[in-house]
C-alpha cells in the first residue's frame, strides 16, 4: 500500500545516499519501495511505542541501503539468477552436509582441498557449524559468540572463509552458516561494556538490580539445561546485577525490545549475506523475544521479528534464504514458515526434527504407526518453503512429538518414551544401540539421546562383537534411515562422518570444556585414513560411502523428488512399512521402507489406490523391473530394506 509520507521519507534516504534509482540501483530501489509498507508495519508492531522507535526506523532504512551498496556485483547477479529460478532451494539436485570445520579437516584453509571428496559423494551444499569467535571452554560448540565478525583463530581467518566461499561459488556449491540471534558470549564487547556499568549496553541485555523480576520470569520459564545450567539468570558481581542466561551462564540473552539491538543484529545478517552465504541458519529463534508471565518461547513477537528480518533481506539480499532452527512440535514449527498475511513469508527453511525423531521411533520399535499419526501436521508446510531432512546432526535426538501421536498408535506415552530411552542408551537387553541419555531432567525424567548414526544403528556393538550378521543389519539400518530422509522431500543434510559409518568418538571425555557434554560423542574428529578406505572395495567405509553416493545420484536424477508439496502417505497395509508417493502429474515414485528385522509383505493393492492402476514399476535402488500382481499377492521387502519404485507403465 502506497503511503506518501512513509515512501517519501524512504526516498529521501535513497537520494541522500546518491542511489542511481533509474540505473544500477533500480532493482534495489524497486524492492525497497515495494516492501516499505510491510517493513514499517512490522517495525511499528514491535517498536511503535519505544521512545527511540522513530530514530531506530531511520537507522533500519540506512542499514538496508548500506547492505545494498556493500553487496558485490557478482552476488547481485546471483540474486537475480535465484529470483528467476524461483524457490531455488526446493531443487532435487541440492544435497548437504553439516560439519565442524576443525574436527573435519583442521581449518578453513584445508576445506577447499576437501571439496572434491564432497563432490564425489554428491554433496553440493555445506553447513559450517559456528566459525566465529567464541571463548575456549565457554563456547557451547561455537554458539556463545564473542565477535560476530571475526573468525575464531581455531578455524582460521575471515580471509580463509572468503576464499572458501569463492571456491565453492566456482564449484556451484551452496553455503550455510549460523547466526546466533538470541544471545552473545559474556565476553562479547557489548557484554563487557554492560558489565562495566555502561547503561546503553546494559539495555542490550535483560539486566536487573535484584531478584524480583528474575524470580517472576523463572516461575514460568522452563529450564533448558537443568543439569548444568539451572534457572535462567546469573548474578554479575562486577555490576551487581542479574542477567538473563537462558542456555548457559556464559551466554547473555539479547534484549530485542530495544530497537538498537535489532538494527545491530540486522546489520550482522547483511554482513554474512555479503560474504556470499546462501542460507542463513537462525539459531534458537523460538527464544528471541521475552515477556513476563510466559514461557518466553514461540511468542508472537518472535515471529514478527523474523518476518521483519525476511522483509529486509528480500530488499537488500534477495538471494539469501532464512532457516529457522526451531526444534518444536509440528504445529508450532509451522508458524515459523509464517501465518495469516505472512503465510509462507517468514522463514523459507526449517528442520524437520519431528520426522527425524519419528524415524528413530520406528527403527527401535519396528512399528511405523507413531510416524504415520504425526504426518498430518507435518504436511501443512506451505508451498515454496522446505525442510532440512536429516537422520543425525550435531545435536541430541529429542522425543518431542506429541503424546497424542503415541497414544493414537495404541501405546502408552510414558512407557513408550521410556522404552526408546532405554533402547538407544543400550540399557534394554535386546538393544544393539550404543548411545547415551543427554540432559536428563530429574523431576520429569525427560531426556534426549546422544550417539552417532552408526552407533545408534548397532554398528559399534556389532564391530566389538565381530558379528558379521549384525554388521550387515546395522549397515542396512544406516541406509534405510538415510534413504527415507533423502526422498521424503526438502534438502537432505548428512552429518559429517555418517557417510563412512563413524561410530561414537569418546575422545571428548579427555577434552576440557567438552567432557561434561556427551553430545560430543557424535561429533567425531575425522581420521582421513579411515575416510580413504571408502575407496577400498569390501570395507565398511566403502559400502556405506558408495551406497550413500548412489542414493544421492538417484535423487538428483528424479525431478519428482523436488519439494513441490507433492507427497502423499500410503495406506499402512503393513504396520512395519512406511511408504509415500511423490508425484508431479506425469511421474510417480513410490518409496517404501521396512523398519523391521525381517522381510515385510506389502499387498500390490498399495499401487492401485492413487489414480489409474499401475502395471509396471522400476526399482531404482534394487535395479529391478517389477510387474504389479493381484491384490492377494505381495511385494516382498527385505529386512530393513527399501524400494524406490518409479511407475513406468
Amino acid at each position: 500500500m502506497y503511503q506518501y509520507s512513509l515512501h517519501n521519507r524512504v526516498n529521501e534516504a535513497c537520494v541522500k545516499n546518491k542511489l542511481a534509482t533509474g540505473g544500477k540501483d533500480q532493482l534495489f530501489y524497486a524492492r525497497l519501495m515495494a516492501n516499505t509498507a510491510a517493513i514499517r508495519s512490522l517495525y511499528t508492531e514491535l517498536y511503535g511505542h519505544h521512545p527511540r522507535g522513530e530514530a531506530g526506523f531511520d537507522a533500519l532504512v540506512q542499514t538496508l541501503i548500506n547492505a545494498h551498496l556493500q553487496r558485490a556485483a557478482v552476488l547481485q547477479e546471483k540474486d537475480h539468477s535465484k529470483e528467476k529460478q524461483g524457490h531455488w532451494f526446493l531443487s532435487n539436485e541440492i544435497a548437504g552436509m553439516s560439519l565442524y570445520v576443525d574436527r573435519f579437516c583442521g581449518g578453513l584453509d584445508n576445506l577447499p582441498g576437501k571439496l572434491p571428496y564432497l563432490k564425489e559423494l554428491g554433496v553440493n551444499f555445506l553447513h559450517l557449524m559456528p566459525v566465529f569467535q567464541s571463548p575456549e571452554g565457554e563456547s557451547d560448540g561455537g554458539y556463545a559468540v564473542s565477535d560476530f565478525r571475526k573468525v575464531d583463530e581455531r578455524f582460521g581467518t575471515l580471509d580463509d572463509l572468503q576464499k572458501l566461499q569463492l571456491r565453492m561459488q566456482q564449484e556451484q556449491m551452496h553455503l550455510m552458516i549460523d547466526i546466533v540471534l538470541n544471545h552473545t558470549s559474556q565476553h562479547h564487547e557489548w557484554a563487557i561494556k554492560a558489565r562495566a556499568g555502561d547503561p546503553v549496553y546494559q539495555d542490550y541485555f535483560y539486566m536487573y538490580e535484584n531478584r524480583s523480576l528474575p524470580d517472576q520470569f523463572d516461575s514460568t520459564m522452563p529450564e533448558i539445561f537443568p543439569e548444568s545450567s539451572p534457572g535462567s539468570f546469573t548474578y554479575v558481581k562486577e555490576c551487581n546485577k542479574w542477567v538473563m542466561t537462558v542456555f548457559h551462564q556464559y551466554q547473555w540473552d539479547l534484549n530485542y525490545t530495544n530497537p538498537a539491538v535489532f538494527n545491530a543484529m540486522l546489520d550482522t545478517i547483511f554482513f554474512y549475506a555479503n560474504l556470499g552465504v546462501d542460507i542463513l541458519r537462525i539459531d534458537a529463534p523460538a527464544f528471541i523475544w521475552k515477556q513476563l508471565g510466559t514461557t518466553c518461547q514461540n511468542l508472537p513477537q518472535a515471529h514478527s521479528l523474523l518476518r521483519l528480518i525476511r522483509q529486509c533481506v528480500q530488499v537488500a539480499a534477495p538471494g539469501l534464504a532464512l532457516l529457522g532452527e526451531a526444534i518444536v512440535a509440528p504445529k508450532e514449527i509451522m508458524k515459523y514458515f509464517g501465518t495469516g498475511l505472512y503465510y509462507g513469508k517468514e522463514c523459507e527453511v526449517a528442520y524437520n526434527a519431528t520426522q527425524m525423531a519419528l524415524q528413530w521411533d520406528a527403527l527401535a520399535t519396528g512399528d511405523t504407526r507413531v510416524m504415520l499419526t504425526a504426518q498430518h501436521d507435518i504436511l501443512q508446510k506451505p508451498y515454496g518453503c522446505t525442510w532440512i531432512n536429516y537422520t543425525r546432526c550435531h545435536d541430541d535426538i529429542g522425543l518431542g512429538y506429541e503424546d497424542a501421536s503415541i497414544e493414537a498408535a495404541g501405546f502408552n506415552a510414558y512407557g513408550h518414551r521410556k522404552y526408546l530411552k532405554e533402547y538407544y542408551s543400550g540399557v534394554h537387553p535386546d538393544s544393539p544401540a550404543m548411545g547415551a541419555l543427554f540432559s536428563v531432567n530429574p523431576k520429569t525424567q525427560d531426556a534426549r539421546i546422544s550417539g552417532s548414526l552408526a552407533s545408534l544403528c548397532g554398528l559399534e556393538k556389532a564391530m566389538e562383537a565381530y558379528d558379521e550378521k549384525e554388521l550387515e543389519m546395522s549397515v542396512r539400518k544406516i541406509l534405510l534411515m538415510q534413504a527415507q530422509s533423502f526422498f521424503i522431500g526438502g534438502i537432505p543434510m548428512l552429518f559429517y562422518g555418517d557417510e563412512v559409518g563413524y561410530t561414537n568418538d569418546y575422545s571428548y571425555l579427555n577434552e576440557e570444556g567438552k567432557s561434561y557434554d556427551n553430545r560430543w560423542m557424535h561429533r567425531p574428529v575425522i581420521n582421513w585414513d579411515k575416510n580413504e578406505r571408502a575407496k577400498e572395495s569390501g570395507t565398511l567405509e566403502q559400502k556405506i560411502f558408495s551406497a550413500t553416493r548412489r542414493l544421492l545420484q538417484i535423487r538428483k536424477s528424479l525431478p519428482v523428488v523436488a519439494d513441490h508439496k507433492n507427497l502423499t502417505w500410503l495406506t499402512p497395509h503393513n504396520i512395519h512399512v512406511a511408504g509415500f508417493l511423490r508425484s508431479d502429474g506425469k511421474k510417480k515414485l513410490y518409496c517404501l521402507f521396512n523398519f523391521q528385522a525381517k522381510a515385510a509383505y506389502v499387498t500390490w493393492y498399495t499401487f492401485k489406490e492413487h489414480g489409474p492402476a499401475v502395471t509396471r514399476l522400476y526399482d531404482h535402488w534394487n535395479e529391478q523391473k517389477l510387474t504389479v500382481g493381484s491384490d492377494y499377492e505381495y511385494l516382498v521387502i527385505a529386512a530393513y530394506g527399501f524400494c524406490l519404485l518409479e511407475v513406468v507403465g
